[in-house]
């Protein structure tokens, strides 16, 4: 198990004795606001299904950069299938209605909940934790590496 914050479980073959490494909140923050500023980078530069299939992948990579922060010791299996299930949840809430009706009244219900459902977002979404879950293992390792040897 590859665990990024406190005293935990070493990766096999680790050296003995507990392994500290920094916070992963702070880490977990500033993925966020280059997510955000990907987003919105992507929204500037990009139009058309480009903008709109890339934003579905980046707002499940928010989505799971804001679990591994109220979550901090979370393997990045979990974050990435957490992240899925939110935003296929969101997505299917969208057949109800409910957040076309909030969104018509709420910038940020818009931008969260979004309006219309559409079953190609479904796998952007999935590429969108794909893509966390390969960056948060790679971290976890990096991460144990530089500090398994204290």
């Amino acid at each position: 198990m590859i665990v990024t914050s406190g005293t935990h479980d070493r990766a096999p073959g680790a050296a003995a004795g507990p392994v500290r490494s920094r916070p992963v909140r702070p880490v977990a923050a500033g993925a966020a606001v280059l997510t955000v500023g990907a987003g919105l980078g992507l929204r500037a530069v990009a139009a058309g299904s480009v903008a709109k299939y890339g934003g579905d992948a980046l707002y499940t990579l928010l989505v799971l950069t804001l679990v591994v922060l109220v979550v901090p010791r979370v393997t990045p299996p979990v974050a990435a299938a957490s992240a899925l299930v939110i935003s296929w949840g969101v997505e299917l809430l969208q057949l109800s209605g409910i957040p076309a009706d909030l969104s018509r009244h709420s910038v940020v219900a818009r931008l969260v909940l979004g309006s219309t459902f559409d079953p190609p977002d479904l796998l952007w979404y999935a590429v969108g934790a794909g893509t966390g879950w390969l960056v948060h293992t790679a971290v976890g390792r990096r991460r144990l590496r530089a500090h398994g040897s204290r």
